[in-house]
């Protein structure tokens, strides 16, 4: 039971992209629906678990929202240039290489031998599994220069991501308490990135599903992070890329070749095995 609640996390947020992609409308209306529904299920938990809730907290998660508005939205942008299959093994290694850096310097996490060596093979692996993910053996001007756009998205996309993760930390906020504040910023990010772009339609409403997805996946990380351990729960998260590739070749359609899916297989198994060196040096 406590393995099945560890790894809902991934199963939820490796099904948001394909849901968000299969539902249509945009980047702009894809992050308002998204954050919408995030923010509907925050609620719901709010008013059920009362966490601690004070102008600090309220205000470094609303920032922190803010944030990953801006990461999910060009994410969101980078897929209609690339496609899922491309986007987030890209994204997820990026996010994961950022904030463990982050992490060392910042808070000095690789203390002994072991846990530096283990950080250098892993960060090795997750670089060299996006390079595999993104292998074409031959590639036309228009898909190199879509692939140019998709990744300098993606860097911005990361850069997003990394300042909703570090501000909470910096300031010592607790998941749970910051879950709700989060999706607050997460709207008021997604209003200011899209209300120019005519979000309010159909599709957004229908994106507030994926929401409701994240949402559930934050929150059963919550859950399983104090049942199996920060680097155990950390570690099945970042697996939903496995979903999200393979989703997005195999229910979404995008066109590999026999190599290429040889080379995204070998990538991905990278990324995983990155991220498990990640987790047992986090111990």
């Amino acid at each position: 039971m406590e393995f099945f609640l560890a790894i809902l996390p991934a199963l939820f947020w490796g099904s948001i992209v394909l849901l968000n992609v299969k539902i249509g409308g945009g980047a702009y209306s894809q992050t308002l629906g998204t954050t919408i529904g995030a923010l509907l299920f925050s609620l719901v938990v709010y008013l059920i678990a009362r966490p601690e809730l004070s102008p600090l907290i309220l205000i470094i998660g609303i920032c922190s929202g803010i944030f990953w508005a801006v990461g999910q939205s060009n994410q969101f942008k980078s897929i209609e240039y690339i496609g899922v299959s491309k986007t987030m093994p890209i994204s997820t290694g990026l996010q994961i290489v950022s904030t463990t850096l982050f992490g060392v310097l910042v808070f000095h996490e690789w203390t002994t031998a072991t846990t530096i060596i283990l950080g250098i093979i892993a960060i090795l692996c997750i670089l060299a599994g996006i390079v595999l993910t993104t292998y074409d053996q031959k590639r036309s001007e228009d898909e190199s220069a879509k692939l140019k756009k998709g990744t300098v998205t993606l860097l911005i996309s990361t850069l997003g991501y990394l300042g909703y993760v570090v501000i909470a930390r910096l300031f010592s906020v607790d998941g749970w308490s910051a879950l709700f504040p989060q999706s607050i910023g997460m709207v008021i990010g997604g209003l200011i990135i899209t209300y120019k772009h005519k979000p309010f339609n159909l599709y957004a409403v229908k994106n507030i599903l994926p929401g409701l997805f994240w949402a559930a996946g934050n929150m059963f990380l919550f859950i399983s992070q104090p049942k199996v351990g920060v680097a155990i729960s950390y570690s099945l998260s970042q697996t939903g890329v496995v979903i999200s590739t393979l989703g997005g070749i195999f229910l979404l359609g995008e066109k590999k070749t026999k190599r290429q899916l040889i080379f995204v297989a070998i990538g991905i198994i990278l990324i995983i095995a990155g991220v498990i060196c990640l987790g047992i040096a986090k111990k």
